[in-house]
Formats: structure tokens, sequence, C-alpha cells
């Protein structure tokens, strides 16, 4: 019963951090592309774009 425990443990410690990887990545990528959008149309302000 224990290593049934420590397995559990184990897959959710494992799925709390892919969950922040993922967070992270995601940040990355719409600070990516808000640079992008704004090299794009310089005149873009991004308290006016709107997500899709």
């Amino acid at each position: 019963m224990g290593y049934l425990v420590v397995a559990y443990l184990v897959f959710w410690g494992i799925t709390f951090f892919y969950i922040l990887y993922l967070a992270r990545r995601q940040r990355a990528l719409e600070e990516r592309m808000a640079r992008l959008r704004a090299r794009l149309n310089p005149e873009l302000q991004e308290e006016h774009d709107e997500p899709r």
C-alpha cells in the first residue's frame, strides 16, 4: 500500500510541475507574439490589443 501512495504523490508532483512548465511557456509565447505584433504594427498599443 505504501508504494501506491508514493506512486500517487509522484504522479501529482510531476503533473504539477508539468503544468507550471506549460504556463511559463505560454507566457513566453504570448510575450513573443506581443513583440512581433508591435514590430509589425508600431502604432498598435498593448492596452487596446484584444486576446484571441
